[in-house]
C-alpha cells in the first residue's frame, strides 16, 4: 500500500524521495512495524521494532520529529534539512547527508473509540531532495491524502493483531483453525495426536520461599526453554496451568510426530539445563522439568458456554498423559512415556527403557511406563 500510494503520487509530480510510515500494534514482543519507501529502491520495506521504553531505543524516541509532535499535540511538523535540524534531531542528520532538502512528519490520530492497546495513530514522514522543498500545495495534498492511507494501514494491522492474539494465546494451530471460522461451541474433530503434559520440579516449594516478585519470571524462564523446544520440533502448546503445559503433536504420521516429542523433550531439556547455570550464577532458584508423553484419540475443538470458549483437547487420553507426568516424582524420572507412545517410536524405540508397570489414578488398568535409557541422546 504504502509503495503503491508513493509511486502514484510521485507520478502525478510530487518530487516525493523517501517516505516511512509507523504504527503502534498489540504484540508481547514488539510494540510496532515501520514500513519505509525509496524512489530508489523499488519496493517498501517492513520491520518490526522493539519496545522504546527504555535503552538505545527510549532515547532515539526521545529525540525523534515523532516525540516532538506527541509531547505538543502537534498534527504536523515541517522542517528544512540542514545543519541546525541535523544537530537537533539525529534521524534528520542521515536524510541531510543523503541531499534531501525538506522533511514533512504528520501524526493521524484515531477517535478514543477506535484506540487498540497502544495503536492510537499512524505517524508517516515524508521527504523531497528537490532544491525548492515541497511546495505549499503539495503539503496541502499530502495532508488531504494521508487520512485514507492510515486507515487502511489500520485495517490490516487490526487484521495482523488479530491472528497475533489468537496465536499467542490459544496456539499456532488452534489460532488458524478460529480465524477460519470455526468458533461454534461443540465443534470438534477426532485427531490421533502425541500429548506432552509437563510440569516443574518442587515449583509449590519454591513459591512457598522465594521471593514474590521472583515467581514470574522464574515460570517464564523455563517456559521459555520449553515451549520454544515443543515450536521449534513442530507442536503446539495449547493450555498453561501454572507451571504445567499441555501440547499436541499431530499424528498424520504417528512414528514421526513421537520421534518430534522426543526430540523436543532433548531440546528443552538442554535449554533448562543452560537456563540452570545462568540462574544459579545469579543467586535465583532453579528447578527441572517433569515430563509425560502419551499418543491417542482425543476431541479437539471449542469446548465451554456460549460466551466464554476454550480451543482445546479432551479425552481419556488427555487424563492419561495428567498421570503419567505426575508419576515422574514417585519412580523419581524427569520423564515418562505410555507403552503406545514407545510402540509408535518404531526404531527409535530402542531409546526407551522399561520402569515397570503402574496404576495410575483415574486410569482403569495398570500402563507401563518407558523412560529414556541413560545416556540416550
Amino acid at each position: 500500500m504504502l509503495a503503491g500510494f508513493c509511486e502514484r503520487v510521485a507520478a502525478v509530480g510530487l518530487p516525493l524521495a523517501r517516505a516511512l510510515v509507523v504504527i503502534d500494534t498489540l504484540h508481547p514482543i514488539h510494540e510496532g512495524r515501520v514500513f519505509r519507501w525509496r524512489r530508489d529502491g523499488g519496493a517498501a520495506t517492513e520491520a518490526e521494532y522493539g519496545r522504546t521504553s527504555e535503552g538505545p531505543a527510549a532515547e532515539a524516541w526521545r529525540r525523534s520529529p515523532f516525540y516532538r509532535m506527541l509531547q505538543t499535540g502537534a498534527a504536523t511538523l515541517r522542517l528544512r534539512v540542514d545543519a541546525e535540524t541535523a544537530a537537533e534531531f539525529p534521524s534528520i542528520a542521515d536524510f541531510h547527508a543523503e541531499g534531501m532538502t525538506d522533511y514533512l512528519a504528520i501524526v493521524n490520530r484515531f477517535a478514543e473509540a477506535g484506540i487498540i492497546g497502544e495503536m492510537d495513530c499512524v505517524y508517516s514522514s515524508w521527504l523531497t531532495d528537490a532544491a525548492r522543498g515541497f511546495s505549499d500545495a503539495e503539503v496541502g495534498a499530502l495532508e488531504s491524502l494521508l487520512p485514507y492511507l492510515a486507515l487502511a494501514v489500520k485495517c490490516a494491522s487490526l487484521a495482523r493483531i488479530a491472528g497475533t492474539l489468537v496465536s499467542t494465546y490459544l496456539g499456532r494451530d488452534p489460532a488458524q483453525r478460529v480465524l477460519s471460522g470455526r468458533i461454534a461451541r461443540g465443534v470438534a474433530d477426532r485427531i490421533g495426536t502425541v500429548l506432552w503434559f509437563s510440569d516443574l520440579r518442587g515449583y509449590t516449594k519454591i513459591t512457598d520461599t522465594a521471593a514474590p516478585e521472583q515467581v514470574i519470571p522464574l515460570l517464564n524462564d523455563y517456559a521459555d526453554a520449553v515451549i520454544s523446544a515443543i515450536h521449534e520440533a513442530g507442536g503446539d502448546v495449547l493450555k498453561l496451568i501454572g507451571d504445567g503445559i499441555l501440547a499436541i503433536f499431530p499424528a498424520e504420521d504417528r512414528e514421526r510426530a513421537c520421534v518430534s516429542a522426543l526430540g523436543a523433550a532433548e531440546a528443552a531439556r538442554r535449554g533448562i539445563a543452560a537456563l540452570n547455570q545462568k540462574r544459579s550464577a545469579d543467586g535465583l532458584p532453579v528447578t527441572e522439568m517433569y515430563l509425560g508423553l502419551h499418543v491417542g484419540e482425543v476431541f479437539y475443538g471449542n469446548i465451554g458456554s456460549k460466551e466464554r470458549l476454550d480451543f482445546t483437547v479432551i479425552g481419556p487420553a488427555v487424563n492419561e498423559v495428567s498421570r503419567i507426568a505426575a508419576m515422574c516424582r514417585s519412580v523419581d524420572q524427569p520423564l515418562l512415556a505410555s507403552a503406545a507412545f514407545a510402540d509408535a517410536l518404531g526404531a527409535a524405540r530402542s531409546r526407551l527403557v522399561s520402569v515397570g508397570r503402574y496404576a495410575l489414578r483415574g486410569v482403569g488398568r495398570p500402563q507401563e511406563l518407558f523412560t529414556l535409557e541413560p545416556g540416550a541422546s
